[in-house]
């Protein structure tokens, strides 16, 4: 049976704003208040999309949250009106309200972990939507992200659908942007590598001291155990903490794989040897490509930059192996010049494609960032909500979806205005029509 791996990309919200919220995150803390385009955020996702459709991918979109969560700014206090809500938000609490407006959902790797039925006891593909304790405006998200993520997988019989786990730092969760799966064809038993920056139930082992680390030892164990995986093609690798505070807030900004490569940066990980021992040993014996990056040739900060890392790595119809790069990995010097030079080194890598994603760039997220990554096979595909998945059609349908409803400026005074939540109200009640997804958001309910 034919397997596949879709991508489902996030589609950015009506109200993406530059709010610099997410410390640890060094491109969103260094454009925080500039105006944002939501239009143009939209559009350059949308494309991207569109795009690898184009290339032969099967791509799909997963809707964005509702925002602002006034619910939450309620539940704050913040009493009256949804205008009188919005304006004494705005005057008592600014940084609450950006919070609550927060589009960071179209970054979608971090809305679940995912785990293909080839993996799992039951067969079955797992999803465990992720807590996203570490950052407020993040850990808003997880139960409207299950309810769209059951809306776009819905049948029981070849998906299982998770709670978050519970919201505690000792359980932080940031799902599948610290996580990556290898395999030689994808419905082939793999080896998934959860990596962790911390351990949430003992201090005294390893820790970043600038940044903190999202993701704990203990959410990455949990999520195994609910996607009922066992130790044989499971590996815990911990993140090097010093890159941590280099800024790599998340692994798949030095680490990201595909298949049976996997492509990082010298300094990514802790006791980097024996990690990839464990993993070759459970790989099997079959051709595993490790691409390692020396800080001689690209820094760190070069990779947080540009994130050379935060790139997606797809197997093409053909068979060859593509890097779909952010413009910045074109317009750096040294990561140009890595990458020119990666595609003639005789790894499964072959093909390098740039795109602009600078909307989503300047908040602090890449190509990567940008999609969730499931593996399928032939039923599990059709059984997938049909209206989420990518063809002409549907990218010229939501295109004029968000031409429709979607501002070209979005500055700090906007968000206290209440036509921005009947606008964003209005366009997500359209699009739940054009994707099928039902009634996942809380004004519909």
């Amino acid at each position: 049976m034919k397997h596949i791996e879709a991508n489902f990309d996030g589609l950015v919200g009506p109200t993406h704003n530059y709010a610099g919220l997410s410390f640890g995150n060094v491109a969103s803390q260094n454009n925080a208040n500039a105006h944002s385009n939501p239009k143009s955020a939209a559009l350059q996702g949308l494309a991207k999309m569109k795009a690898l459709h184009d290339m032969g991918m099967t791509q799909g979109v997963l809707a964005p949250q509702q925002r602002p969560d006034l619910d939450t700014l309620r539940r704050l206090g913040f009493a009256g009106t949804d205008a009188q809500v919005l304006d004494k938000a705005y005057r008592e609490a600014p940084a609450i309200l950006s919070a609550a407006y927060s589009a960071s959902s179209m970054w979608t790797a971090n809305a679940a972990t995912v785990s293909p039925s080839a993996d799992s006891a039951d067969g079955k593909v797992h999803f465990t939507p992720a807590n996203l304790v570490n950052k407020f405006h993040r850990s808003i998200e997880p139960e409207v992200t299950g309810r769209i993520l059951q809306a776009t997988f819905a049948d029981a019989a070849h998906f299982a659908h998770h709670r978050h786990l519970p919201e505690h730092d000792q359980f932080g969760d940031e799902g599948a942007a610290n996580h990556t799966r290898l395999c030689q064809q994808y419905g082939d038993a793999g080896v998934q590598l959860f990596v962790y920056g911390r351990y949430g139930f003992d201090a005294s082992q390893p820790a970043p001291k600038r940044y903190p680390a999202r993701q704990t030892r203990e959410a990455s164990e949990a999520v195994a155990r609910l996607h009922r995986l066992n130790e044989a093609n499971t590996v815990f690798i911990q993140q090097n903490p010093e890159v941590i505070d280099q800024g790599v807030f998340h692994n798949d900004v030095i680490a990201v794989g595909n298949q049976n490569v996997l492509f990082y940066h010298q300094q990514a990980f802790l006791d980097t040897e024996q990690a990839l021992a464990e993993t070759r040993r459970k790989f099997g014996d079959h051709p595993l490509h490790f691409i390692e990056v020396p800080t001689a040739e690209v820094a760190v900060q070069d990779a947080v930059k540009s994130y050379l890392f935060n790139t997606q790595i797809l197997t093409l119809p053909g068979g060859e192996m593509a890097i779909i790069a952010p413009t910045e990995c074109q317009e750096n010097p040294a990561v140009h010049a890595y990458l020119e030079k990666l595609v003639t080194l005789g790894t499964p890598i072959t093909q390098v494609h740039y795109f602009d994603v600078k909307q989503s760039m300047q908040n602090g997220g890449g190509p990567a960032c940008l999609r969730l990554r499931v593996a399928l096979s032939a039923q599990e595909k059709a059984a997938v909500n049909p209206n989420t998945l990518m063809s002409d059609a549907k990218y010229a349908e939501l295109t004029a979806w968000v031409e429709k409803h979607y501002r070209d400026r979005l500055s700090a005074e906007d968000l206290r205005d209440p036509q921005l939540v009947v606008e964003s109200h209005q366009a997500l009640d359209e699009l739940t029509h054009l994707l099928g997804l039902g009634s996942v958001y809380p004004f519909q309910r």
